[in-house]
């Protein structure tokens, strides 16, 4: 068969497929898998082109084919790649001469090749044109060289990109075309010009994600109070966020406050506002959060901390929009929407009387569930890749490669901390994988990418995760990332013999005061090792009846 005619038969069933309704995903791994159909490559990709919030460039990865599974959550800055930015340059099908000296951004994700840099290989790319506007890339590469020779292949390529642009287009339209049976015209416009730069990105592919994002689209352009629930480090603030921003009020603020943090004594001047002399110490007036986020909304953290007292007055706000600064005799009204989370059985909290129960209802009118990681399958390494690249760029290196077994490592772990766990241990991996001895590279060659191990991550399947601490002095030491201590508890006695909730407190009990114990009796670092928030441990160190004894330093 001649390349024309291998070409045009890869081309058709794509162009057949322009019309049908094919989900974005599945669309872009036919149109890669179509690619490698026609051009001899171990690797495709195709990259879309991002503005960050910072005003620099990005590169995010929508679809691969013979790259390493965390890739597609890596960001690509285009200053740091510099074959990147020469396709977007060319505005065509480029090929890069096999002794390019410029470093390639996939050394160490290619699949069929591990250890050092890739070696003298071919590679080429082209720019994909959407109304006249630089869209993206489509890269290809081969780990046989002369691969791409000759003219035939940068051509056939230069076609493919055109057909390539034609799909992406086409799925753009017909996602605006969803949202438009869901949204009124206004609000779909509105939300096309605010999420590419506000919206937070919930990384993951898996049902469970999928679920969450098709809950958020439904209830975010309503006015209705949304109660998220999770466990801890599920990202439920990043949730409140993206209600937010694909919401009608994207434009206004976004007002966040914790709960749990919040002092008895000031609650309602932190809520309401007050005005000079309202109370000791109060030497102005200052707007409370409701005020801040009028016409915006306001995202209650931890409300379940949040005494019974401050309940009551929370509910005649959310009844009638009414607040009433302390000191004032005056009433103002605000146009809030209230997003509310916590990681607590609320329901539970109302049986015990630690929650009102007219309260709770006014605040879970649409409760969102936010899936547990270990709940979403296939999402650890795309998040994985994401934090791999943002600690790679923030620690300048030329890159990172996760070794398979270390892939293993990290889908085998059930991640008690959910992703709030596997960002650190992923910056606690490359701090370690850097004391490990690295061959010299050859004069002029660009450096072997920085492997991460299974040894490197420390993790016990099922477990929480448990890392060696960096000696004192390691020039690599990141305070922000120390390990937790170790909390290897003994056996909790049998709760038949004293029943579940006192063999639960006993649990409790031992495992703070270990944690505290460990760290000199601080609760900052204390609560880190626990992956609670310092007034939460604060609080349940109190309700347990805890203290710091005579000999350690005091409680701080």
């Amino acid at each position: 068969m001649t390349a024309n005619a291998l070409l045009l038969n890869a081309l058709l069933p794509l162009v057949a497929e322009l019309s049908s309704q094919l989900p974005e995903t599945e669309r872009y791994r036919r149109l890669l898998a179509a690619l490698r159909t026609v051009l001899p490559a171990d690797a495709a990709a195709l990259l879309r082109c991002e503005r960050g919030a910072d005003g620099s460039d990005w590169l995010r990865p929508l679809a691969i084919d013979g790259l390493s599974p965390d890739t597609l959550g890596r960001r690509f800055r285009l200053r740091e790649h510099p074959r990147f930015a020469a396709l977007l340059a060319a505005g065509q099908a480029l090929r890069f001469p096999s002794d390019s000296p410029l470093p390639d951004p996939y050394d160490g994700l290619v699949a069929h090749h591990s250890g050092a840099p890739l070696p003298v290989h071919d590679c080429m790319g082209c720019v994909l044109q959407v109304d006249g506007q630089p869209w993206g890339l489509l890269t290809l590469d081969a780990l046989q060289p002369g691969s791409f020779a000759g003219d035939a292949p940068l051509a056939a390529l230069q076609a493919f990109s055109n057909l390539a642009a034609a799909t992406v287009a086409t799925a753009a339209r017909l996602r605006q075309l969803e949202q438009s049976v869901h949204n009124e015209r206004q609000r779909a416009e509105h939300f096309r010009r605010h999420a590419p730069l506000a919206a937070p990105r919930l990384l993951g592919h898996s049902s469970a994600m999928r679920a969450l994002q098709r809950d958020i689209a439904t209830v975010a352009a309503s006015d209705l109070a949304v109660l998220i629930t999770g466990e801890t480090g599920v990202g439920k603030e990043l949730v409140a966020q993206a209600l937010h921003a694909q919401s009608t009020r994207a434009d206004q603020a976004f007002v966040s406050i914790n709960c749990a943090a919040l002092p008895d004594q000031l609650v309602e001047s932190e809520l309401f506002g007050h005005v000079r002399g309202a109370f000791t110490g109060a030497v102005s007036d200052r707007q409370g959060k409701f005020e801040q986020a009028h016409q915006g909304t306001l995202f209650l953290d931890e409300v379940g901390e949040l005494p019974l007292a401050t309940q009551a007055k929370l509910l005649r706000v959310l009844q009638s929009g009414q607040i009433q600064r302390l000191g004032l005799d005056r009433e103002r009204t605000v146009d809030v929407r209230i997003i509310a989370a916590t990681n607590q059985d609320l329901a539970a909290a109302v049986r015990d009387g630690r929650m009102r129960a007219d309260f709770y209802h006014r605040l879970s009118v649409y409760p969102l569930q936010v899936p547990p990681l270990r709940a979403r399958e296939g999402d650890v390494l795309v998040l994985a890749g994401y934090f791999l690249e943002r600690t790679r760029s923030q620690f300048g290196l030329d890159g990172v490669r996760l070794e398979a077994p270390a892939q293993a490592a990290l889908l085998a772990h059930r991640w008690p901390g959910n992703v709030r766990e596997l960002e650190h241990c992923i910056r606690r991996a490359v701090l370690h994988a850097l004391r490990h001895p690295r061959p010299p590279a050859a004069p002029q060659a660009p450096a072997a990418p920085l492997g991460i191990h299974a040894q490197d991550l420390a993790l016990v399947p099922g477990s929480m995760a448990s890392m060696t601490p960096l000696p004192p002095g390691d020039p690599a030491e990141d305070p922000g990332s120390l390990p937790p201590a170790d909390l290897s508890i003994s056996a909790a006695a049998d709760p038949t013999d004293t029943g579940l909730r006192q063999a639960v407190a006993r649990y409790e009990r031992q495992l703070v005061q270990q944690a505290l114990e460990a760290h000199g009796y601080r609760w900052a670092p204390a609560a880190r090792a626990l992956q609670l928030d310092r007034a939460n441990l604060q609080r349940l160190a109190k309700r347990l009846g805890l203290h710091a004894p005579g000999s350690p330093p005091p409680l701080r």
